[in-house]
């Protein structure tokens, strides 16, 4: 059932993403504002859905992470497809999203997970900084809210207040420093898979 919950909110993320080029209405760019919200809290019911289950396993922890890094590169991307927000924005999440799920395939091939008891990382803050509901939760609001902004300031005849568009700037921002730290410690931590594959 987690799983599922993963695939459905990467459809409906590409459905919404598509239509924003073919629905350019008031109407559907509000839709799409709320329907962005629901894809954000899919992330957290299917986690939630999955211990409620008992149907956590290292196989949705990786499926979990690909439809996180399906949802946000698209979102990305598409915005920058239209010319809404910077091209480096998309280049760092891409970027961070080939260089740290490298590196955890590496772990998740010595049995290791992104998460939960057999997570890769060892560190007390390295742990706070990837795995935390905390953190996890402070990241994924500070996403939503970029996306939900970014849309929100291309609504089709609607005037912006420009304080609002000071605050979409800053968090889209914020979520990129945010995505920085969190790979870090999976980069720092991945050393001694190489170095075990070196001995």
């Amino acid at each position: 059932m987690a799983n599922f919950i993963s695939l459905f909110r990467v459809i409906l993320a590409f459905v919404l993403l598509i239509y924003l080029s073919i629905f350019v209405t008031k109407s559907y760019y509000i839709i799409a504002v709320v329907l962005t919200l629901i894809v954000v809290l899919l992330d957290a019911l299917d986690g939630w859905v999955a211990r409620k289950l008992n149907e956590q396993s290292k196989l949705g922890s990786v499926i979990d992470i690909l439809g996180d890094r399906i949802v946000e590169n698209a979102y990305w991307i598409v915005f920058c497809a239209y010319g809404w927000i910077e091209m480096y924005v998309p280049l760092i999440f891409m970027t961070r999203s080939l260089v740290t799920d490298t590196l955890r395939s590496l772990a998740f091939a010595e049995g290791y997970t992104a998460f939960g008891k057999d997570s890769m990382i060892k560190n007390k803050l390295g742990l706070f900084l990837t795995s935390s509901r905390f953190s996890r939760a402070v990241y994924g609001t500070a996403k939503v809210f970029a996306f939900m902004s970014v849309i929100i300031c291309e609504i089709p005849d609607t005037p912006i207040p420009e304080w609002f568009v000071w605050l979409k700037d800053f968090s889209v921002y914020i979520t990129v420093i945010f995505c920085i730290v969190r790979a870090l410690p999976v980069v720092i931590e991945s050393k001694r898979f190489f170095e075990k594959n070196n001995d």
